[in-house]
């Protein structure tokens, strides 16, 4: 195989991009969610974790981060009410964390307002379902690497991605201006 054709490289630039944007708008409606409930923003994703008990080492694995911000988050969900630290039953060295009756309204109003304005709103259900399939399919790929294995169900050239319906919002299946005359 030659090299890519020079239009694949702008293409994957203009994802690039617009991934960014994507992302960069997401962050930034979850922060303004977050100080409209009066949390930082980073308890979003600690609260969104904590559907049930969870030891805090977890979640800091599922988050990403240091066990000592762990420690910072709990502290703050627990001085604002919104979670507790309780033994884990099958080891009593270990912490988890739980949110409170409290901290689960708040959640669910918090998820509640934060996917009503997230851009995949835009889209209908078969579209959504797609860009579900490409984000898992993404997904696997990038652990996969990371792995240096082969994503699962990884055929010579086969998809499973299901071909997206061209409707949807304004600009839904456009092509740009710029890969046209690359």
């Amino acid at each position: 195989m030659g090299a890519r054709p020079r239009t694949d490289d702008k293409l994957d630039s203009e994802i690039l991009d617009a991934m960014g944007e994507l992302v960069t708008g997401m962050i930034s409606r979850g922060e303004q969610i977050a100080q409209r409930f009066g949390v930082p923003a980073f308890c979003l994703k600690a609260m969104h974790a904590l559907e049930n008990s969870m030891a805090m080492r977890d979640l800091g694995k599922l988050m990403h981060c240091d066990p000592s911000f762990v420690t910072a988050i709990a502290d703050l969900l627990e001085k604002r009410g919104l979670a507790r630290r309780e033994p884990n039953t099958a080891d009593r060295r270990i912490k988890n964390l739980v949110l409170t009756a409290q901290g689960v309204a708040l959640r669910q109003k918090m998820e509640r307002e934060f996917v009503a304005r997230m851009p995949w709103r835009v889209l209908d259900r078969d579209e959504r379902v797609c860009l579900l399939a490409l984000i898992r399919k993404m997904t696997q790929a990038t652990d996969a690497a990371a792995n240096g294995t082969k994503p699962a169900g990884a055929a010579e050239g086969a998809t499973s991605v299901p071909t997206p319906p061209m409707t949807g919002g304004p600009g839904a299946g456009e092509v740009s201006e710029t890969l046209i005359t690359g």
